[in-house]
């Protein structure tokens, strides 16, 4: 039995494949003072796994990117440990059943060939050559991945634990933790063998990473926002047919994913497992009559396949020999889930040198990603790929045990289901909303959820179908389009309103401040009055995040930024702020009406102010707007005569009459996207991320090399363009056809992939369809033509002058 070790750099709470991914990839990095503590046997994710499978599909570029190098590491992972592995390459077959899915299925196979993956789509007779017991009749097309595969997670895990141990790791097991505290800036982890002093914990405790979470509320922490599902697989005996053909191929019949009928199909040894994510499905352990145990490992739920009726029929008559064979075992078991589905990887929110692993729905395909990310999030600070998506902070204060609940039921009812760009997923609304959300709604406001803020997507008009059913389509065309239309029409031509809730909103004060602020952006501070965006890079000269920072004093300022980036912009700022300085969040407290358009200005001395409404773009100040006090800044990122307000909640319902009562059009999130994009103007996450450096992202005028301060990549940006920066920025032109190009749509040129959109809408003001993305430097030149992949087809597309195709000289702004 291990011992436990009293000191260590790094302390991993749980053994499934992610933990023992983390150990194993810290170790590689020299890190070899870290300790696992495993509650049992090291397991694969949930206990009752007997094995599981490697996919890589996703339209989420960070999981692809964890999944595709997954993939890799187990491939070579038994010789370069010398740990015998059951790892089988028998290829994937997604079946799609419509021509929105075809288009899925396009969208990702450009997405892969970016990775270097070698994806097909295959017609209903070449899904038969390669699974020849398969009906295909109503089957328009299927994905094929021949990387896909199936492992033995047992083998897996005990071959990154050898790996691990063999570089100097420690793995203490049949040892759980029971507590954690601070002393003295160390962390003490409490197991029953003794403690263990270390500088960073993890807790990667699978489905009881919410219990492991609870110890560190002291310290700065929250719940961790999960809930558990309960997943049944069927394993079925011995089939003569699979026998035979498996021994006359060689291999293993394909993985078969039906995923519009949501279910997985995959050879076990001679027989099948079938494995249905169902509605309606059961969460488990999620109110008093159902509490979880203190330990549940090698244990299962009761079978229940009544609710599986649907899917087994469905498999049956896909596959007629699933009928013929015999169930041997019903496996029914837990899988944690966050409201999004994605894992948690990275900080953990408010807690000081400690970091989160957990909540892996498929822990086993992304578990080797996983790891090396962590390691890279412990040892660098931060990691090669953006992992937004997968970072803890993405979950604010809304994401109670009622969200977590409906959410995680949501997503994996919905496991393979198409995420629609119009498309709002129903369960859990108006966790955060505006004092006027009612109002909005009453006016026709389509809501959507942004960073749990409830904010219009589209204004419907009597008559407009708004059902759930009329947004699944990847096209433009649809209700919504014709509304979109009249209010960018209103904005151009007169004036518009949009309700805006949720901006992250920091208030930074006190001596030096202006000093310290300086030394963390790449540009320059606001002069006293004056508003202006500040870059924040890391220390690889890539973008961290983007915020508008307004100067009320010489050493008093507050910091807008997006909804979402609230727990993460906000950490970033007060993890080293000096003693003496003030940082507050006020997210909460404000509102923020954005009013805009030709009319603007005529608009508010009509409502009456005590605003001077001749100060510049770029300016903000102190006023009254309807009799109410509030903060006026001259700005309007739909690119037209416009200004923030800026309010308290309790004045904004006052001020957004007033605002209606002159004649302005409501409009919502959808015009607002397509405005900004014939501006250029970025967006966090989309365009701007840990993707992209400065230079790269064409900040260049962010910028400032020569300030008296130094600030974070500095250096790295300086020896990027000294070197030549690889790829660059462009506003294209596209003939897009149906749809516009989404996010990550692959660009080509003479053939080859040469870089990616990274956001895309029509544009009403310029007449077509507008993508901002990166492309190889030497492509990003004026009238350069290529292609983009949208959906499959690729649509030619010209690369434009740099600057906004809509008022490139800014003169509306400025009027």
């Amino acid at each position: 039995m291990s011992e436990v070790p009293s000191q260590a750099r790094v302390v991993i709470i749980g053994g499934g494949a992610v933990g023992v991914s983390a150990l194993y990839h810290l170790a590689r990095a020299g890190w070899t003072d870290c300790v696992l503590l495993e509650k049992n046997e090291l397991t694969a994710g949930s206990t009752w796994h007997a094995a599981g499978n490697v996919p890589t599909f996703s339209t989420s570029w960070s999981i692809m990117n964890m999944q595709r190098y997954s993939t890799e590491l187990y491939r070579g992972l038994g010789a370069a440990v010398d740990y015998p592995m059951n790892y089988h390459v028998t290829g994937s077959i997604r079946l799609g059943h419509s021509d929105e899915r075809m288009q899925e299925f396009a969208r990702a196979r450009g997405m892969g060939l970016y990775q270097g993956m070698s994806l097909e789509i295959l017609s209903p007779d070449e899904i038969k050559a390669k699974y020849p017991f398969i009906e295909t009749h109503d089957i328009k097309c299927a994905l094929y991945d021949p990387a896909d595969g199936d492992i033995d997670p047992a083998q897996l895990t005990q071959a990154l634990a050898k790996g691990a141990r063999d570089l100097g790791a420690t793995i203490v097991r049949f040892c759980p933790a029971t507590g954690v505290r601070r002393e003295n800036g160390d962390w003490i982890v409490q197991t029953e063998k003794g403690d263990i002093r270390c500088e960073i914990v993890v807790n990667a405790a699978g489905y009881y990473a919410q219990r492991v979470g609870e110890w560190f509320k002291p310290y700065g922490g929250r719940t961790v926002p999960m809930m558990v599902m309960s997943h049944q697989y069927m394993v079925f005996d011995e089939v003569p047919e699979i026998r035979d053909w498996a021994a006359e191929a060689g291999h293993k019949l394909p993985l078969l994913r039906d995923v519009d009928t949501s279910y997985y199909l995959r050879q076990e040894k001679n027989g099948f497992n079938l494995g249905p994510y169902e509605r309606p499905c059961r969460a488990h352990w999620v109110d008093p009559s159902d509490p979880m145990p203190e330990d549940f490992s090698f244990q299962l739920y009761p079978d229940d396949l009544e609710r599986l009726s649907f899917q087994i029929e469905d498999a049956m008559a896909r596959v007629p020999l699933l009928a013929e064979a015999g169930l041997a075992r019903v496996i029914n078991g837990p899988i944690p889930y966050t409201p999004d589905g994605n894992p948690l990887i990275g900080p953990m929110p408010g807690v000081p040198n400690a970091f989160e692993a957990c909540v892996f729905t498929f822990g086993i395909a992304q578990g080797g990603g996983a790891g090396k990310v962590l390691a890279e999030w412990i040892t660098q600070g931060a990691t090669e790929w953006d992992m937004w998506s997968c970072d803890p902070r993405r979950f604010t204060d809304y994401t109670d045990h009622d969200y977590c609940v409906a959410k995680g039921m949501e997503v994996y009812g919905h496991e393979y289901a198409m995420h629609f760009p119009w498309h709002r997923w129903p369960a859990a609304p108006d966790r955060k909303v505006s004092p006027i959300h009612e109002r909005v709604k009453a006016l026709g406001g389509q809501m959507g959820a942004y960073g749990g803020w409830e904010r219009a997507n589209w204004f419907a008009q009597p008559g407009d179908d708004t059902s759930e059913e009329a947004t699944q389509t990847w096209n433009r065309a649809g209700p919504w389009e014709a509304r979109i239309r009249e209010e960018c029409e209103a904005v151009h031509d007169d004036v518009g309103v949009l309700d805006l809730p949720g901006f992250s909103r920091f208030r930074l004060t006190g001596a030096g401040a202006a000093d310290w602020l300086s030394g963390k952006i790449a540009g320059a501070l606001p002069k006293v009055g004056r508003m202006n965006l500040g870059y924040f890079p890391d220390k690889r000269g890539r973008i961290l995040t983007e915020m508008s920072i307004l100067r009320h004093d010489e050493d008093a300022f507050t910091l807008i930024t997006a909804a979402v980036a609230q727990w993460h912009d906000f950490e970033w700022l007060a993890r080293d702020l000096p003693e003496g300085l003030s940082l507050k969040d006020h997210s909460r407290d404000y509102g923020t009406l954005i009013v805009t358009g030709p009319r603007a200005r005529d608009l508010f001395a009509a409502v009456g102010t005590t605003a001077d409404l001749t100060l510049p773009w770029l300016s903000h100040q102190a006023a009254n707007v309807a009799g109410r006090p509030c903060m006026l800044a001259r700005v309007s990122f739909a690119g037209e005569l416009g200004w923030e307000v800026h309010a308290e909640n309790g004045d904004i319902p006052a001020i957004y009459e007033a605002v209606l009562a002159q004649g302005a059009k409501p409009f919502g999130m959808f015009a607002l996207n397509s405005l900004r994009i014939e501006k250029g103007y970025r967006a966090w996450k989309g365009d701007l991320s840990t993707d992209y450096s400065l230079l790269q992202g064409g900040l260049d005028r962010f910028i400032r090399f020569d300030k008296a301060q130094d600030f974070p990549g500095k250096q790295a940006l300086l020896a990027e363009k000294q070197a030549g920066v690889t790829k660059r920025f462009v506003t294209l032109r596209v003939d897009a056809g149906a749809a516009d190009a989404p996010y990550m749509s692959t660009l080509w040129h003479d053939g080859q992939v040469v870089g990616e959109t990274t956001s895309g809408a029509w544009g009403y003001r310029v007449g077509g369809s507008v993508a901002l993305g990166m492309v190889r430097a030497d492509l990003a030149v004026p009238g350069t033509e290529i292609e983009v992949d949208i959906y499959g087809q690729r649509r030619a597309a010209v690369v434009q002058p740099d600057g906004p195709l809509w008022d490139p000289d800014n003169s509306r702004l400025r009027a």
